[in-house]
This record gives C-alpha cells, sequence and structure tokens, in this order.
C-alpha cells in the first residue's frame, strides 16, 4: 500500500531461533514493509543448520561473518555497520532489529537520533537498556505462544508459561509486579491526558503506554484487546460510543 513505512528487518542469527522467523515478518508487516531482509552469522557453523530452509522461505538474504577471535561477536559488528549503511541510504523510515543482545542498545539510540523508528524483538531475557532504547519492543517468545497457527505445532510452539490465560480471557490476570507497574502507567496517563469529565479514549491511551513503557503489549498479560486488559484491572471505567459508520470507540477513566 502506498504510504507504508519501509523497514530494515536485521536479525542476529547467533541470539534468535529460526522458530520466531514468522512471528517476526508477521509483526513487520503490521507497521509497513520489509524492504531488507537481513539476518547474520557464520553460516559454516552447524549451529545455524536449521536457519537454511527458512531463510528460503521467506527470502532472507543471509550475511556471512566468520568468528575471527574467540570470545568477540563479530556478527554485531557486521550488524551494526549495514544498519548505519542502510540508514544513510534514506530509503526506509525504521528498523526491525531482533535480537536479545545488550550489545545493539547503542545502535538502536543512534537510528533513533537519525530519525527513524525502531522495532525490537527478542526474548523476555533481553537486558532492560536495549528495550528502553527501543521506540517499541516485543517479546517474541510471548507472541509465539500467542500464535494460534504456532500453537497448532507442537514441533514450534514452546511450553506456555504456568498459569498462562488465553488471548481473549476477561478474567484478570495474575497479580505480578509488571502488571502493577502497567496499572499504575495507565492510572497516571489517564489522569494527565484525560478530558475535563476525566474520559480519554483508548487509542490515545494504547499510543502513551507504549512510548512510555516500550516493551508493552496486551498479548504478554494474555489479551488480545487492550480494553479488555484495562477492565480487568477493576480499578477504570470503560465506555464504548457507536460511530455513524458503524465503528466503536472506547474510553476510560478511574473509577
Amino acid at each position: 500500500m502506498a504510504g507504508d513505512k519501509r523497514f530494515a528487518v536485521l536479525i542476529d542469527a547467533d541470539n534468535i531461533s529460526d522458530q520466531y522467523i514468522k512471528v517476526i515478518l508477521d509483526e513487520v508487516s503490521n507497521d509497513g514493509i520489509a524492504t531488507y531482509k537481513r539476518i547474520y552469522g557464520n553460516w559454516t557453523s552447524p549451529n545455524l543448520s536449521s536457519w537454511k530452509n527458512v531463510l528460503l522461505d521467506y527470502s532472507i538474504t543471509p550475511i556471512q561473518q566468520y568468528s575471527y577471535t574467540t570470545g568477540k561477536n563479530a556478527t554485531d559488528s557486521a550488524m551494526i555497520i549495514d544498519a548505519m549503511d542502510i540508514l544513510y541510504t534514506e530509503k526506509v523510515e525504521g528498523f526491525c532489529l531482533v535480537s536479545s543482545d545488550s550489545d545493539f542498545t547503542r545502535l538502536a539510540t543512534r537510528l533513533r537520533e537519525g530519525g527513524m523508528e525502531v522495532i525490537g524483538m527478542g526474548e523476555r531475557k533481553t537486558p532492560k537498556p536495549f528495550i528502553a532504547a527501543c521506540n517499541r519492543f516485543k517479546y517474541l517468545d510471548v507472541l509465539v505462544s500467542a500464535d494460534p497457527v504456532q500453537q497448532a505445532d507442537p514441533k514450534t510452539a514452546p511450553a506456555p508459561a504456568a498459569g498462562k490465560p488465553a488471548a481473549g480471557r476477561k478474567q484478570p490476570p495474575e497479580a505480578s509486579p509488571e502488571l502493577a507497574s502497567v496499572c499504575n502507567t495507565v492510572r497516571a496517563i489517564v489522569a494527565e491526558n484525560s478530558d475535563e469529565d476525566d474520559w480519554l479514549s483508548m487509542s490515545a491511551l494504547g499510543t502513551l503506554l507504549v512510548k512510555r513503557m516500550p516493551d508493552f503489549d496486551v498479548r504478554n498479560f494474555g489479551f488480545s484487546k487492550l480494553t479488555l486488559l484495562v477492565q480487568s484491572l477493576g480499578i477504570f471505567e470503560v465506555r464504548t460510543e457507536k460511530m455513524k459508520d458503524n465503528s466503536s470507540r472506547s474510553y476510560v477513566r478511574v473509577k
């Protein structure tokens, strides 16, 4: 579609499993078009053999990077150099950096300074500095667990976390420090940005949440919609209005 953002998808094969590739590209497609699709690693290593068929199926360009010295990650350097080369071509509006490695924190920061939108993707183990350096960050292990296509294949779907709720569930999720942080952030955003009647649109809340918490995603808590998550917290009132074009618009305020 005309006007779609162009993204450079750069994948660190040393830190990411091939089971995530469909989710990675599906998530990027929600935001724009993957103009560049490159993956970095030492392809002579047997550790990366599972990636080879995947690269053909998804038309991803492998970039060979030998490990010159034991203990040094040459893959990171190659990926960083390519990212800066792509930045200066001015042919993309955003980058998707796929890794669970904190070594890409400075790269994400530099790309944002260059006016790029930066989406990070990695597993839950990803260090917080890299997450904070991105505009948004998505947990691949969570997304794969919530993907019905992946769940249908027991060979690719990871085991769900204990007590993990279904994606559309409306019951309150189990209390956790992450959920408490989301609840407090939602309350602050509503208080600071609501209208004279204390209402804030759900779409505005979603936008502001991601700005304050780059790794926020309703799927992290087992929900498919922000409205369902907010309702489950128990301290917010939600109202939905029907629009003239038959669409609906939701609003939230503190009870």
